[in-house]
């Protein structure tokens, strides 16, 4: 069990590239992390990652170990799902919690799959952003949230549930749109439409613009919204752009009605992520949440 743990740190380590935050999402200190890593380097006599001050990379036998840690992680949770899904009878009501990006574009055909699969459990979905859903939470209005973004709430467990990444987008019709990419400090320059305070989505891009040297109060802020929809359907229809997940735009994207703009420096990736109060035991939102992860892997 110390062995897998060990892994797992390492493979929280690899997917962030970063010891503090794998350190807060595992719920354990830094130096602790640091400690697990080093002693898988011992175990395996090979070096994982690379540090030049305070930037890591994985070496070639960190990658190597990452591939194997993902394909021992999918059988476990293989294993889980299949001999939970031995016990017949699943009865019961589960209430979700949805962030905005979550809701309209991941979710959904998630939900429509678990229904056909277990047509005795009664689902109701609540929509709101990261902030609301983890407040439901702690007021106990849902069993299980799904959200993005970096805050970390003591008294929520996350697990990492899938990638997703933030791009710039615009109409066909912007006056920018047929450039390949801008540079950062352009960016002060457009008129941006902006989530609202709380949103996971303005927490990331906060957080990824501090990278290339730009504060969200530099920002020309056409507007903020609490609506990934209404953005979408403004930006179409005005000479603005908008940052947004990639599942968002995916149809406009293929129907041409958006471009992507890449910000050079700027790459915003982030996770979805499962959330429940810590110390939950409740089997329903437990069988959600494996049931989307193989739903997600294609192995159902």
């Amino acid at each position: 069990m110390t062995f897998d743990f060990r892994l797992q740190v390492f493979h929280t380590v690899a997917q962030r590239l970063n010891f503090t935050r794998a350190a807060q999402e595992l719920f354990i200190t830094q130096p602790a992390v640091t400690r697990h890593i080093q002693e898988l380097e011992q175990h395996f006599k090979v070096k994982l990652f690379e540090r030049n001050g305070t930037r890591i990379r994985l070496t070639p036998a960190g990658q190597r170990l990452l591939h194997h840690t993902e394909e021992l992680f999918a059988i476990y949770r293989n294993l889980e799902f299949d001999m939970s899904s031995l016990t017949e009878g699943q009865k019961g009501r589960l209430f979700l919690g949805g962030s905005m990006t979550t809701a309209p574009y991941i979710i959904p055909p998630i939900l429509a799959d678990f229904h056909s699969r277990y047509k005795e459990v009664q689902v109701s979905l609540t929509t709101g952003n990261t902030q609301q859903i983890e407040q439901a939470l702690e007021e106990q209005q849902i069993d299980l949230g799904i959200v993005e973004g970096y805050s970390r709430n003591p008294a929520i467990k996350y697990t990492e549930f899938m990638k997703d990444e933030i791009v710039l987008v615009s109409n066909p019709a912007h006056p920018l749109a047929r450039r390949s990419s801008i540079r950062p400090e352009e960016l002060t320059r457009i008129p941006l439409l902006l989530r609202e305070p709380g949103s996971g989505t303005l927490e990331v891009l906060a957080h990824a613009l501090k990278g290339v040297g730009i504060k969200l109060s530099q920002l020309q802020k056409e507007m903020q919204l609490n609506s990934t929809e209404v953005i979408k359907s403004y930006l179409l229809h005005a000479p603005v752009m908008a940052f947004l997940s990639v599942y968002a735009v995916a149809k406009e994207l293929q129907n041409n009605e958006c471009v992507i703009l890449d910000v050079k420096g700027l790459d915003i990736g982030r996770s979805f992520y499962f959330a429940r109060l810590q110390g939950d035991t409740q089997a329903l939102p437990e069988l959600f949440m494996k049931f989307a992860m193989h739903k997600k892997s294609g192995k159902l």
